[in-house]
């Protein structure tokens, strides 16, 4: 059972900043009922050995994809792009089942928590059998991803993705597509069976309209319209401009690129996350900045697509939120996310510490803290920062990591992102409260990754 519980930090990052001699406290349901700082330990209460930031929601997955990392790395024609991966991910979905979708599912998730994600968002699509059969009564592949959230420990908001066309227009969906492909209506049944299932675990249920390519105008409104029944705050996650084929697709269809198609057509607000949204106009930015909604970056995996560099710039004008995520998993790592973030705005702009706030010289600190409130703006969970009514979700570092030894706790964070080199720098991470991972390892780590393994050789094999 889960009581009550505190924890005491010399070095703790709070929504506005380092604070120190931090208590944090938090009731038998994972939230914090009391965030003080300058109070000195009390004796016998548990104390941290470093400093604690929050725990970084990763707002993009697919987490069947962890199965096919680095399966990819050849060239398959002569100039290879985002489409013909997306040729050789559509050969790998044909071929997972349930079970090995739970057990990559799982590995993933012990994964991200050791690596400083304390919550996902998991846009779902992969959804019936190889033929594009219905499994039975049951949504077999949601309920993997649930089930491997539960067992990892991880924060989970489900979302399902609704796709039904294979380009713009109406185009006919490729054969590849077969096993994501929901009519409007067995969408609205899908949300309404797993809405209760999420409620149980304390996961949360969204939307995610894959892209404008894959879901007609009446169909999006539609489902809209149905999840607004269902949940009128819950997250909507939207695949947009992630490739120039994609814009000017979007534009020969209506006239329009994607976000501009979306500010007219669709409405943007908080609740919604703009997935990569990276060939955008500066107008585009600023006015889709402006509604609130969050901009949903995965850097290591856009670089490894070719996707392309987002412009933030622009996007901070318009008093944009962002977030993080690790999309295909080439890279599952919190802070190589914000690293590449930074390095990609450093060789455009050819400047250094780009993503530095006024408030936060820092640009880890001003990172994190930004990448946070937008995940959990994004996730629809309060996730947002160590703060008296949000979820205990932390982590520490390792201050005897030979990058962090010796260094105060903001350039401590400063290190993890830019100067780990790879090797974790965490050593504890708590998820409502409850340790999930201690001295670096997750208590599921060695049998999680035996499975993956097993699945993965099996994937090979088919292939």
């Amino acid at each position: 059972m889960n009581h009550a519980s505190s924890l005491w930090a010399a070095d703790a990052l709070l929504p506005d900043g380092w604070a120190r001699d931090v208590v944090l406290a938090w009731d038998a349901g994972g939230r914090l009922t009391d965030v003080r700082h300058g109070v000195p330990a009390q004796a016998g209460q548990p104390r941290a050995t470093g400093p604690l930031i929050p725990g970084m929601p990763n707002l993009h997955s697919h987490a069947f994809q962890r199965g096919f990392c680095g399966l990819t790395e050849y060239r398959a024609q002569a100039a290879d792009s985002f489409w013909s991966w997306r040729e050789l991910m559509y050969r790998c979905a044909q071929r997972i089942t349930p079970a090995q979708a739970e057990a990559i599912a799982t590995w993933l998730y012990v994964e991200m928590l050791e690596a400083g994600y304390t919550s996902v968002c998991e846009f779902h699509y992969l959804h019936h059998d190889p033929q594009g059969r219905p499994y039975g009564q049951a949504p077999e592949m949601a309920l993997a991803i649930l089930r491997a959230a539960r067992r990892a420990g991880i924060g989970l908001t489900l979302l399902p993705v609704l796709y039904q066309t294979g380009g713009f227009g109406g185009a006919a969906p490729h054969a590849g597509q077969r096993r994501f492909l929901h009519d409007t209506d067995a969408m609205l049944r899908l949300l309404d069976t797993l809405k209760p299932l999420c409620d149980a675990q304390g996961a949360r249920l969204g939307l995610a309209p894959h892209s404008l390519r894959a879901v007609p105008p009446a169909t999006l409104d539609r489902a809209l319209a149905g999840l607004e029944a269902l949940d009128p705050t819950a997250p909507i996650h939207i695949h947009v401009a992630e490739q120039v084929k994609e814009v000017e697709d979007c534009i020969a269809w209506s006239g329009l690129p994607p976000v501009r198609w979306l500010l007219e057509h669709a409405p943007l607000g908080p609740r919604w996350c703009l997935v990569h949204a990276t060939h955008m106009t500066p107008d585009e930015a600023r006015d889709a900045a402006r509604t609130g909604a969050v901009a949903g970056l995965c850097p290591t995996t856009e670089a490894n697509l070719g996707d392309g560099l987002f412009d933030m710039a622009h996007w901070r004008e318009g008093r944009g939120r962002w977030g993080v995520g690790s999309d295909s998993h080439s890279t599952v790592n919190a802070g190589e996310e914000l690293q590449w973030l930074e390095y990609g705005l450093r060789l455009t702009t050819r400047q250094r510490n780009v993503m530095a706030e006024a408030g936060q010289p820092h640009v880890a600190t001003a990172m994190t803290l930004a990448a946070v409130a937008g995940g959990a703006q994004a996730s629809g969970r309060a996730v947002d920062g160590l703060a008296p009514g949000r979820q205990a979700d932390f982590l520490e570092l390792d201050p005897h990591h030979v990058a962090l030894a010796g260094l105060p706790a903001r350039d401590m964070l400063s290190a993890h992102v830019f100067g780990s080199h790879r090797t974790s720098a965490i050593r504890n991470v708590w998820v409502g409260g409850q340790p999930r991972i201690q001295e670096g390892r997750h208590a599921l780590r060695d049998t999680a990754a035996a499975a993956f393994v097993e699945v993965r050789r099996a994937l090979v094999a088919e292939s």
